[in-house]
């Protein structure tokens, strides 16, 4: 389940209250410069932007890919942990506007994570650390550190983790059978036996 608050309202659908809830100069401006990163080629650049004006959470030499598009309201709500890419047109979103409600939510995107192009993350989500999202899924629940996931409805595709750790397991049990069957075989050469 994600992780949102609720707003109810009354009479028309919640995005005619939209500026009740955030201010239209703060759209326009946010909107301006979010276009700006989205074409920018310097990584850096488009880091300080985040940072700096839009209020993001934004780690050590993380990645947002060309045309990726952030809240424009809120923002401030996105958290990205160090090392980690944000494919080519991801959208992150830290609100939703209903017929009868609004929602927002905070997106925590975990270090080292993987997001492919053309994915949409729904706000209240959370992406664990070493995660990989495949492209073009849309993230609508929390993703488990490791593991690999994607399609619409997200499901889990493996635990990254779990498969690498299980193979170099498989390969050390191996490796040491072989081992004590050579060393077997070399004391009953030897006579030891």
């Amino acid at each position: 389940m994600r992780k949102v608050t609720r707003y109810p309202v009354e009479g028309h659908n919640s995005l005619w209250y939209i500026y009740r809830t955030v201010s239209p100069w703060k759209g326009v401006r946010n909107f301006i410069f979010i276009q700006i990163a989205r074409y920018c080629p310097i990584l850096p650049v488009k880091n300080w932007i985040y940072r700096s004006i839009l209020g993001m959470k934004v780690g050590k030499h993380t990645a947002f890919g060309l045309m990726a598009m952030v809240d424009v309201f809120f923002p401030e709500k996105i958290t990205v942990g160090e090392n980690s890419i944000i494919g080519y047109n991801t959208t992150i979103l830290a609100h939703e506007y209903l017929i009868k409600e609004y929602r927002l939510g905070e997106v925590i995107i975990g270090e080292n994570v993987l997001i492919g192009a053309n994915t949409t993350i729904l706000p209240g989500v959370t992406i664990g650390d070493g995660a990989v999202v495949a492209a073009g899924s849309v993230v609508h629940k929390d993703v488990a550190p490791g593991s690999f996931v994607g399609g619409n409805p997200l499901r889990e595709l493996r635990r990254l983790q779990q498969e690498r750790c299980r193979k170099r397991n498989k390969r050390q049990d191996l490796k040491m059978a072989l081992q004590f069957q050579n060393a077997c075989t070399g004391a009953e050469a030897a006579g030891l036996f």
